[in-house]
């Protein structure tokens, strides 16, 4: 009776772990680029980004929602795709080497991420998408307008960003304080931490919007770029991207998203 059975119960096992193959399958989607090649997601129905918080007014956290810049110009291209954005916040580290979409966490990297050669080597970027540049926040009446004015002062700066870069390229004499995020970094200057800090103008210009009592003193012309990062040699998902980009200055939903975050509409932004 035994001898029966076994067959029975093997075939049980394999159709239950054929089930769940097929189960594991589904979690990975697939959709026409529109040229021949497919574009691979991490969830069936998401379109999943990476992105470090807060940032704002390009990511942030309100009413238990990520909103923001960035958020609105992904969801372009997630309706193009027919599909929802999922937004996950990580280290901002292991954006820029491009760890969170090799390992698959997700689709896109949105940090507000300046294009540069050395990011570029580790993931693709999109065209670019937002033009910034570094600024100087202090509080208010102190007078550093320059980085010569912080020789022997300490200079808050965001762990692997574009701005720590610049304050150590160009600011000798300065004593840097490496901080994970902008929030502690705003907090920083504003508790009087440190005597000034440097990142990009967009985020300390909101910042100073809600806090009279800082302001920025100075912007410094490094001609920066903002790209959206895809795993390298994701060609197919990178070209919907662009494609979204280029409808969105077109038909107009690109300026309107701008101003519904900056107040104003673009100027110099590349269409």
């Amino acid at each position: 009776m035994s001898a029966h059975r076994t067959p029975h119960r093997t075939l049980s096992a394999l159709a239950a772990a054929s089930a769940v193959l097929l189960a594991a399958t589904a979690c990975t989607s697939t959709k026409s680029s529109g040229d021949g090649s497919e574009i691979s997601l991490v969830k069936s129905d998401k379109l999943t980004t990476c992105t470090h918080l807060p940032y704002e007014p390009f990511q942030v956290k309100k009413g238990g929602e990520v909103v923001g810049f960035d958020v609105d110009v992904v969801d372009l291209v997630a309706k193009k795709l027919d599909v929802k954005q999922e937004i996950v916040d990580t280290p901002f580290e292991g954006i820029q080497t491009g760890e969170d979409l090799n390992a698959g966490k997700c689709d896109v990297a949105a940090a507000g991420m300046t294009i540069t050669d050395v990011r570029d080597e580790n993931l693709d970027f999109s065209k670019p998408y937002f033009e910034a540049t570094q600024a100087l926040l202090t509080k208010k009446g102190k007078g550093y307008k320059t980085l010569a004015d912080l020789k022997g002062k300490k200079l808050g700066v965001q762990q692997g960003t574009t701005g720590a870069e610049y304050a150590k390229e160009q600011g000798k004499g300065v004593e840097t304080v490496q901080f994970e995020d902008l929030a502690l970094l705003l907090t920083a200057v504003k508790t009087g931490q440190v005597d000034a800090g440097i990142n990009d103008n967009g985020v300390l210009y909101d910042y100073v919007k809600g806090n009279p009592d800082t302001e920025v003193t100075a912007e410094f012309d490094t001609g920066e770029q903002y790209g959206i990062g895809v795993k390298t040699g994701n060609d197919a998902l990178r070209k919907e991207i662009d494609a979204a980009l280029d409808k969105a200055k077109s038909d107009g939903s690109y300026d309107r998203i701008y101003k519904k975050w900056f107040g104003k509409a673009p100027e110099g932004q590349d269409k």
